[in-house]
C-alpha cells in the first residue's frame, strides 16, 4: 500500500486501510488534519487526495507522495481520537479548513459540522473569541458568519454561498411555507420571502422523489411562489447564469 507496508490482496481497499498504512510511516506525534480529519469526524470531504497530516515544526520528516504535511504546534486540546486514529479536534479542523479550502467549500464544511451537531453556534462564537488576533481569524469569522445549520447538503450549501458571495441578499434556508389558510405548501431549499421566490438544488434524491417534488412545486406555484431549480451541472459549469437568473427574479439590476 505504501513503501514497506503490505496488506492481504484479497481485502477490499478502504479509506481506513489507506490511513492505517500512512499512519505506520509517520512519526508518533503526527496527527491527521484538514480534509482527512474532517472525514474522520463525519464530514463528506475527500480524505485521501492527498492525506492531510500535521506535525510539529521540529519534526524532521520530509514530504511524501500522496501526503500533505503542515508544520504547526498543536495544543493538547487540539488532538482527539477518531476511529482509533489521532486527529485534530473538530474546532481545530474547522480552523484549518477555513484556511485550506476555498471560501465556498469552507462554508459547506462548516454547514455540515453544524448540521451533524459536531459543533454548535455557541462553540463557534467561543472559537472566534479564542482565536482573536490569530492569523486567519478574519477568514474564519467570515466562514462562521455565512454558515447555516439548517443546510441539508453540501451542494445546497454551495448554491447558497454562490449567491451570497455574488452580492445577492442572504436567503432563508429550509423554510416551511404555508398558504393563507395555514396549509403546508412545501419547504424550498432557499427562500426569499419578500419576493416569494424559492430556489431548489436538484440532486439524485430529488429525482427519486419526482412525483412528490412535482406535486409540491404545483402547490407552491398555485400559491404564487416562483421556483428556480438547479443541478450540480449548473453549479459547476454555469454559476454566472445562476446568479444572473436569481438577480433578475429578485428585480435587481445587472451587476
Amino acid at each position: 500500500m505504501r513503501r514497506g507496508v503490505y496488506v492481504w490482496n484479497s481485502l477490499p481497499e478502504s479509506v481506513y486501510q489507506i490511513l492505517t498504512a500512512v499512519r505506520r510511516r509517520l512519526p508518533a506525534e503526527a496527527v491527521f488534519s484538514g480534509r482527512t480529519a474532517a472525514w474522520l469526524h463525519g464530514i463528506d470531504l475527500p480524505p485521501c487526495d492527498p492525506v492531510d497530516a500535521t506535525v510539529s515544526k521540529r519534526c524532521g520528516i520530509s514530504a511524501r507522495a500522496g501526503l500533505s504535511l503542515r508544520r504547526v504546534e498543536l495544543a493538547d486540546g487540539d488532538v482527539v481520537s477518531r476511529h482509533g486514529m489521532p486527529v485534530t479536534s473538530i474546532l481545530r479542523t474547522l480552523v484549518d479548513l477555513s484556511q485550506q479550502l476555498t471560501l465556498v467549500e469552507a462554508i459547506a464544511a462548516m454547514d455540515a459540522a453544524l448540521q451533524l451537531r459536531l459543533v454548535d453556534e455557541k462553540g463557534l462564537r467561543g472559537l472566534l473569541h479564542q482565536r482573536a488576533g490569530c492569523m486567519g481569524v478574519v477568514r474564519l469569522r467570515r466562514v462562521v458568519e455565512l454558515a447555516d445549520p439548517a443546510a441539508e447538503s453540501p451542494m445546497e450549501s454551495r448554491l447558497r454561498a454562490l449567491l451570497i458571495l455574488a452580492g445577492l441578499p442572504r436567503p432563508q434556508v429550509q423554510v416551511k411555507v404555508y398558504d393563507e389558510l395555514g396549509r403546508f405548501l412545501g419547504r424550498p431549499d432557499l427562500y426569499y420571502a419578500s419576493h416569494r421566490l424559492g430556489i431548489e438544488y436538484d440532486g439524485g434524491t430529488h429525482r427519486d422523489r419526482l412525483v412528490d417534488d412535482n406535486r409540491r412545486q404545483n402547490r407552491l406555484t398555485n400559491a404564487g411562489i416562483r421556483l428556480l431549480r438547479y443541478t450540480a451541472a449548473d453549479l459547476l459549469s454555469r454559476p454566472d447564469q445562476i446568479v444572473g437568473q436569481v438577480r433578475c427574479a429578485l428585480g435587481l439590476p445587472p451587476a
